[in-house]
Parts: C-alpha cells; structure tokens; sequence
C-alpha cells in the first residue's frame, strides 16, 4: 500500500494529532543513525571523535526519545564496539547499539565478534561502510543466523543492492541516505527502484538535502520502508527530524517513520508501555 501525502497544506491546531504537535512523550522517535566514540585516525570528523555532548541536548530538545549509535570509522572494530557498548551503558534506556563491522579486515571472525555484541553487549543490529570495504557473504550469512539488520552505506554503488538483497531475502537491509551521502540525485532516484522491488529494502532519512527527491522516495515505495535518521552528532537531529514532519504524512504513517519501522527491524515488540526486545539477550 502507497503512503498517502497531504494534497494541501498541513495545518496545525489545537488537537491535531500529528507527531510534531503531540506533547513531547506521546509519539516515540527514535534516531536510527548516529555516530559515537572516538575514531582511529585523524583524517577528519569521520574517523576524529563523535561526541555526544552536544548531540543528546540537541536530540532532547528535539523530542526524541532513543538513539541508535555506533562506531566512528576505527582501525580495530572490535575495540570500537566495546566503546560503544561503554556508552549506551553511560546512558541506559536512551541509548540501543549497532556492531560496526570491516567485511574484509574482519573476515573469518565476523560471527565470533556478532556473537560478543549481541549476547554480551546487547546490540541490535550491524553497521557496514563500503569505505571500508564491499558487504560480504560472511556478513550476510551472520546477520540471517542472528536475524539482525544490516545498515549498510553503499556510496552511491546503489546497483549492488539488488545482488545481496535477492541473495538474502531473509535479511533486512537498509541503505542510508537513499544510497547516496554525496547528494547524487541519480543514485538516489535509482535507489527508489530497490526500496519499491525489494521486500527486504529499506532506507533512512539522513544526509538527504534534496527534498524533492524524499517525497517521490515516501511517495512511491512507501513510509513502511524510511526510518528516522540524522547522521548525528555532525548534523543536527532536530533539522534532520523537521524533514520528516515536512512530509506531512497521515499521523499513522508518520509515525511508522519516527520509530515503527525500526522497532519492527530490530524485534522490539511495545509491552504494557515499555520497550521490550524481541530476542533474548544478556547485557553485561
């Protein structure tokens, strides 16, 4: 079923049931995509330090209520993410946890480091960069055995989805940026294709400057296959979140976008008011 765009103009009043006018607490938001930690190197922010001092005022001020993290790029990933998991434990019940993963300097000891994120450190997912090397069958045979989901940032390479995710149908990949960072807009338009082909597509709202390009992206495949997402600490959650109400999707959907979505990907169920995880896992 297509997602269904306001024709005209939202209006805001008293008693409208839209996420952005609903007291802060009443709609769960969740940002997907977020750095944290310090990097390996110095070749700029990306591999620097991702600090979370200003980003979790921001993100308060913001209304959102979780935050996904997870490594900088590091020489040693396996370090990285037991940093990561240092600070989710700094701030529990606000932050959830994704494994960085290097397909090729990591390979042949994917699984043993999975292991270790999801039953010791409580991770929900995996986190791939093409920068560091391209996704691998290692990786995607792990993430089915573990039922996580793979955010993998393709760098515009966007024509590759449609090899693993017809390989992997059991595996849920979401391509961030609709596939492109750089703000190519022909990747990003041949991005929509996937996200429309593909069951196990799906993509987030970080980075994407041309808004045009997300409202065809909502608009053809979907508000069932977008997450929230900002790309924090280096850009600000609550800019990256005003895209999302720009949209002026129905209250429904809307919400499937700000935190539905990604509850669904990573087997968190809501119970009696709480977030619970769908799989058994022990958090040391």
């Amino acid at each position: 079923m297509k997602t269904i765009l306001y024709t005209a103009t939202k209006q805001h009043a008293k008693g409208c049931d839209c996420s952005k006018c609903k007291p802060k607490g009443q709609v769960l938001i969740i940002d997907s995509h977020c750095h944290a930690g310090s990097g390996g190197g110095f070749q700029g922010p990306w591999n620097a330090r991702a600090s979370l001092k200003k980003y979790l005022p921001w993100a308060k001020e913001a209304g959102i209520d979780k935050t996904v993290i997870f490594s900088t790029f590091h020489h040693d990933y396996s370090l990285a993410n037991a940093q990561v998991h240092a600070i989710t434990r700094q701030h529990p019940g606000r932050l959830y946890g994704f494994a960085f993963i290097n397909a090729r300097r990591d390979a042949g000891k994917v699984k043993k480091m999975v292991h270790t994120a999801v039953h010791r450190y409580g991770f929900l997912g995996l986190k791939l960069h093409r920068h560091d090397a391209p996704i691998s069958r290692e990786v995607c045979d792990v993430a089915r055995e573990y039922r996580l989901p793979v955010l993998y940032d393709v760098m515009g390479k966007v024509e590759t989805v449609g090899l693993f995710a017809k390989e992997y149908p059991d595996v849920n990949f979401i391509i961030p940026h609709l596939g492109s960072f750089a703000d190519n807009w022909k990747v990003q338009v041949h991005c929509i294709t996937y996200l429309e082909r593909y069951k196990n597509v799906y993509t987030d709202t970080s980075g994407i400057k041309r808004f045009d390009i997300l409202q065809e992206a909502v608009g053809r495949a979907g508000a069932d296959k977008f997450l929230f997402g900002s790309d924090g600490p280096w850009l600000h959650p609550g800019v990256e979140l005003e895209k999302v109400f720009a949209l002026t999707l129905e209250p429904a959907e809307e919400r499937k976008i700000l935190s539905g979505n990604f509850l669904r990907l990573a087997g968190i169920r809501k119970g009696n008011g709480e977030l619970e995880r769908g799989r058994a896992v022990k958090v040391v």
